[in-house]
């Protein structure tokens, strides 16, 4: 037999939305990993490195200097398996991009994928040499303790909003699991049904 629907789940968005959302994640992936390296262009040729630029007072600045580790200059001394990483996390978000349907989850895989490759072409491209080079970070932050740039921020909010999609129960596909009754409330009406019962009979 075949198996019962489950009248919790939203219904599922047609599949002409799999075209749409690979194209919003091609969008966002192309803008965010452009705004990124021109970014970086612009402060290597413009900043002598360490130099420190404000951009919106003590609150924002511009603080150029050349990062070999992860995200936020986290790791460093170890480039070669950042590279291997990034280039993992890029493959897993192009072969997985065939299942999605909802537009949400499109922008989340297009931030992590230009923030992955943003990142990564630093670290082909750059010196001291290929899958060595280390990536240009130039926004500081006041009161933040590391030094980042624009892929690492697209990294952020994509993950971030990984987490509240997980949290509110929304698929790849667009649908939405609505939240299981909770377990007081049915046996509440269980017992009240039960009562009823027995005023009945008696």
């Amino acid at each position: 037999m075949p198996a019962e629907s489950d009248d919790r789940a939203t219904p599922r968005p047609p599949r002409g939305r799999g075209v749409a959302a690979i194209a919003l994640i091609v969008v966002v992936a192309g803008i965010v990993y452009g705004v990124d390296q021109l970014t970086k262009a612009l402060i290597v040729q413009n900043l002598v490195e360490g130099s420190i630029q404000p951009l919106l007072g003590d609150l924002v600045q511009l603080h150029f200097v050349r990062n070999p580790g992860a995200a936020f200059s986290l790791a460093t001394g170890m480039t070669w398996i950042f590279s291997i990483a990034a280039v993992a996390v890029v493959g897993f978000v192009v072969w997985y991009s065939r299942r999605i349907r909802s537009l949400l989850w499109a922008v989340v895989f297009g931030l992590v994928l230009a923030g992955a490759l943003g990142n990564l072409t630093d670290r082909l491209f750059r010196e001291p040499g290929f899958a060595r080079g280390h990536v240009v970070d130039f926004i500081q932050v006041w009161g933040f303790p590391a030094i980042f740039n624009v892929a690492d921020v697209g990294i952020t909010v994509g993950m971030a909003l990984f987490v509240i999609l997980v949290l509110r129960g929304v698929g790849l596909d667009g649908s939405r699991r609505a939240p299981e009754p909770r377990a007081d409330s049915a046996a509440a009406s269980e017992a009240s049904a039960a009562s009823d019962d027995e005023t009945t009979r008696s």
